[in-house]
């Protein structure tokens, strides 16, 4: 999905995407478009796919 604003990551780049997870507008550096997510979003994810939760249990 093409967007426009600045980056709610990195606050200075254009945001070209939406991450499907958590809808944080992100730009080129900071987006997996492999995965559709966020670079926050894509580091919770782990090998199986299964996203680990805030206290590191898996959900």
């Amino acid at each position: 999905m093409s967007v426009s604003g600045l980056c709610q990551i990195c606050e200075s780049r254009p945001a070209r995407d939406r991450c499907d997870n958590c809808g944080t507008f992100a730009c080129r550096v900071h987006y997996e478009p492999t995965v559709g997510l966020c670079v926050d979003c894509a580091a919770r994810v782990d090998t199986t796919g299964r996203d680990e939760g805030v206290d590191g249990t898996q959900s």
